[in-house]
């Protein structure tokens, strides 16, 4: 099998914008509050609450802490930036920015980091699947991709086995697969896998982002082997579980 994606594409939609970026934000390797005046790194410091709202830890020794501290609310912008747990050249997979009204909600841990929540106004998420802008509302009620929290470690272990990726990378039409050009995986989600095609080294084109779409969702993180199996058109594996 070559140079044949299946027709399921589409049979299974890859998340809305609002999706989207609530699955970016599970995993992000970078968050940054800008302020009026200041800048802080809040990786790791952020969660969206049950409410749908955006909240950040703002280190406490940090001049936007200050700031925010001074005026009780300010205007801010999150930039959130997403990259590909596979080593490649260009890992950045997902960008986004979200403006609103921060507002001091309270203090958490030994040191007073403040506990900040964005109203937001707007924002809009670039990723492998397009640009495209987000509705506060959309945002609020909208849940990640079930597979997020597990997606590092699923890729990692699919990247391990050669033979499998040797595979996917067989249904990438053949003018992608010329001589030089290095494929990675680059994301995993309940819609299916995402091939980066990388152009020879010293060529100056840019990547080029192809979904291998599963012809159903995945509902759990345990159905990705089967889930492949039938993208490359293998048979059904059996799986023997203890205690099952």
């Amino acid at each position: 099998m070559s140079g044949n994606i299946p027709p399921a594409a589409v049979a299974v939609a890859a998340g809305t914008p609002a999706e989207r970026l609530r699955t970016l934000l599970v995993a992000a390797d970078s968050v940054t509050l800008l302020t009026p005046t200041h800048r802080a790194e809040l990786t790791g410091r952020h969660r969206v609450g049950p409410d749908g709202r955006l909240r950040v830890e703002v280190p406490a020794d940090s001049g936007a802490a200050h700031e925010l501290a001074r005026e009780g609310d300010l205007p801010a912008v999150v930039h959130v930036v997403d990259l590909a747990p596979i080593p490649m050249p260009d890992r950045v997979r997902g960008r986004a920015a979200l403006t609103g009204w921060l507002t001091v909600e309270g203090l958490r841990g030994r040191r007073p980091d403040l506990v900040a929540v964005l109203h937001l106004a707007t924002a809009g998420i670039t990723d492998t699947d397009g640009t495209a802008p987000v509705d506060p509302d959309a945002f609020a009620t909208a849940r990640p991709d079930p597979i997020a929290p597990a997606e590092t470690e699923l890729l990692r272990r699919l990247d391990a086995d050669a033979r499998t990726v040797e595979q996917l990378t067989g249904l990438l039409p053949a003018r992608l697969r010329q001589d030089g050009a290095r494929i990675h995986l680059l994301r995993l989600d309940r819609a299916g896998i995402v091939l980066r095609v990388q152009s020879p080294a010293g060529s100056a084109a840019r990547p080029h982002d192809v979904r291998l779409p599963f012809a159903r969702p995945m509902r759990d993180p345990d159905q990705l082997g089967a889930r492949i199996d039938a993208l490359l058109g293998r048979p059904p594996r059996r799986v023997s579980r203890a205690g099952r």
